[in-house]
């Protein structure tokens, strides 16, 4: 467990700070940046390298943020000898930055201890759909050295199957983690989880530092940001959203990133700008959407402010724009292509729209109770809206947001579907978007009151003594950030009561497991697509016919077999396909209850005892037989 976090923060951290540090980033920029730049660099590294015909791997990896490290070190040596950049003032004493670091690392330790106290261990299996893709794909890429941006999708669509496009930027990193730290592949994903709050917090505080905020204001964002159930809890239970959330985390450094080049347009805030968003849009197609919904709000105060800079300002984000597309052509072919040729359908809606405000305010989705504390920070920081300063636009971007959940909660209309397709028209990744904003004001509404309390104390009360004293009660009365009843909401996506009743059940597991030492290399099984084994491959090795629950335009050779693999005997069509793809292992898990069919696939029910299958291997959940070819 130890080696997988440490190989996780130094694959997360080590390519960009490098390229940060060439780049004359530094403080906390430099720390904020650091996560978003590594994806970058690791997002564009897997698709190119599989374009020329290398693999992706630690090497290759290492090479691209060589290569990335010495343009960003180039762009910095001219900028500082054609436009020497002015020293940027320093916006908090070092007392204050001691402060601050010490709510990141609380706001990173609650939000570690709370996801991992609901999935129960570090290396517990993901119980959602969406799950077994990612785990699935982290392997192939680490196997196979494939980075491109298709490659993982064949695990589920090979053959004449239609594999859909899917940005891997997060995949790529965390084969490399696999690889390096040589844990599972459920340990790999649990890990890069539990440091998705840590990385929201830390991506919140470096805005407010960017924007000259207060350190307390800082250090009460950070505090704020992992304490909302719908955050990114609720998507930790539902999926999970890997890449999404991981989006989500790094989205508000957008701001971050343009703002500082608008302030100063030269060639190192440009690069820095440019990768910024490449990055985004390596990690999911959405994250680039969402940083518009951060950018856009900024850019309307700004623009407010200063309108003669209109101009100037979209002048100068011509150039960005133009590299950009270029660098990332193979990321925006394939997202276009991916809307083109993929259907839509979307989600259906949850409620009425007034409800839909209600959970937003009430910090309340389909939990039992509402955060009540957070919903009293809220409205105190909407009573002291005006103090945010320079931070004012996220009340637009909280506003945008927030209506745009309550238009696709409560609308199937044409429009809204059109609108929220970069997000599947999905209600539970709007809540998550719309909640980041309200938590940053939530988390104001808290420095507020220090504020509101310091010009009506002594002033023999220390500001600092005041400012932990209030930062230590909200913590208090959300009883730790919510942290166990949010934890409960995981739990509900990594484990339940009877075992047996989870989609992945631990009998499954360790069935799959044996598979891995059956079979022999290049081997496949046939396997049902909604028991747990489409998880087998990431688990044993083994390629399976069906590799994910999702069966929209399948391999022929998939549809085959999954209504006539009994037939094998009788079935010169059926003893082909198995032959093409090398089947030799069947393995199923826990079939349904009565009065349901025992298994989705009518080629899977009622194998026991056919002449063709040898049974090598029962638990109290799945069967493994061998195919006697």
């Amino acid at each position: 467990m130890a080696a997988s976090i440490a190989c996780c923060l130094l694959v997360l951290g080590i390519p960009g700070l490098v390229t940060g540090l060439a780049a004359g980033l530094r403080g906390w920029l430099l720390a904020g940046l650091t996560p978003l730049l590594s994806y970058a660099i690791g997002g564009l590294a897997g698709p190119w390298t599989a374009a020329i015909g290398l693999p992706f791997n630690a090497w290759t990896f290492a090479l691209t943020t060589v290569i990335f490290a010495a343009v960003a070190f180039g762009l910095r040596r001219l900028t500082v000898r054609r436009w020497p950049p002015e020293p940027e003032p320093r916006a908090w004493e070092p007392r204050a930055n001691w402060a601050v670091g010490a709510c990141l690392v609380l706001a990173t330790a609650i939000g570690f201890y709370t996801a991992v106290h609901g999935m129960g261990h570090l290396g517990a299996i993901a119980q959602g759909g969406d799950a077994p893709y990612a785990a699935n794909g982290v392997r192939y890429i680490a196997e196979s050295g494939d980075g491109s941006l298709f490659g993982m999708s064949k695990l589920n669509w090979y053959g004449d199957g239609a594999a859909p496009f899917y940005p891997n930027a997060y995949h790529l990193l965390a084969s490399v983690q696999y690889t390096l730290s040589g844990g599972s592949i459920p340990l790999t994903l649990d890990v890069n989880t539990a440091l998705l709050p840590g990385l929201l917090a830390l991506s919140l505080v470096v805005m407010v530092r960017a924007f000259r905020g207060r350190a307390v204001l800082a250090g009460a964002v950070a505090l704020a940001s992992v304490a909302p159930v719908m955050g990114l809890y609720e998507s930790m239970n539902r999926g999970p959203l890997f890449p999404f959330l991981l989006g989500i985390a790094l989205t508000p450094l957008a701001a971050v990133v343009l703002r500082r080049y608008l302030d100063r347009v030269a060639p190192d805030t440009g690069f820095v700008l440019m990768v910024a968003a490449i990055g985004l849009l390596c990690v999911h197609s959405s994250a680039l959407f969402g940083a518009i919904l951060f950018a856009g709000p900024l850019l309307v105060q700004r623009w407010i402010e200063r309108w003669r800079s209109i101009g100037r300002d979209l002048l100068a984000l011509l150039p960005i724009a133009a590299v950009s597309v270029l660098v990332a052509s193979l990321q925006l072919f394939g997202a276009l292509g991916q809307a083109s040729s993929w259907g839509y359908l979307g989600w259906p809606s949850e409620w009425r729209a007034t409800t839909a405000l209600g959970a937003l305010l009430g910090f309340q989705h389909f939990e039992p109770r509402p955060q009540i504390w957070l919903s009293a920070a809220l409205l105190v920081g909407f009573i002291f809206f005006r103090r945010l300063g320079a931070l004012r636009w996220i009340g637009l971007t909280a506003l945008i947001t927030g209506l745009f959940y309550m238009a696709v909660s409560s609308s199937d209309a044409p429009l809204v579907m059109a609108l929220s397709r970069p997000w599947w028209d999905d209600p539970y990744r709007f809540i998550t978007m719309a909640i980041v904003p309200l938590s940053f004001i939530a988390g104001h509404g808290v420095a507020a009151l220090h504020e509101w309390l310091k010009e009506r104390l002594p002033s023999r009360v220390p500001p600092a003594v005041l400012a932990a004293v209030v930062l230590l009660a909200f913590t208090g009365v959300t009883k730790g950030l919510y942290t166990r009843t949010n934890s409960d909401v995981v739990a509900g996506g990594y484990h339940s009561p009877d075992p047996r009743t989870q989609n992945i059940t631990p009998g499954e597991e360790r069935a799959m497991v044996e598979l891995g030492k059956l079979a022999k290399p290049g081997e496949w099984a046939m396997n049902d697509r909604y028991d747990g084994t489409t998880w087998t491959y990431a688990l044993s090795g083994v390629r399976t016919v069906a590799a994910h629950d999702d069966g929209s335009r399948p391999p022929s050779d998939a549809v085959l077999l999954a209504a006539h693999f009994r037939d094998y005997e009788t079935d010169p069509a059926v003893r082909a396909a198995v032959a093409r793809l090398n089947v030799h292992w069947v393995i199923l898990g826990r079939p349904a209850a009565p009065p349901k069919p025992a298994y989705a696939n009518e080629g899977l029910i009622g194998l026991d005892g056919l002449p063709f299958l040898k049974e090598v291997y029962r638990n109290e959940d799945a069967v493994i037989y061998q195919v006697n070819r």
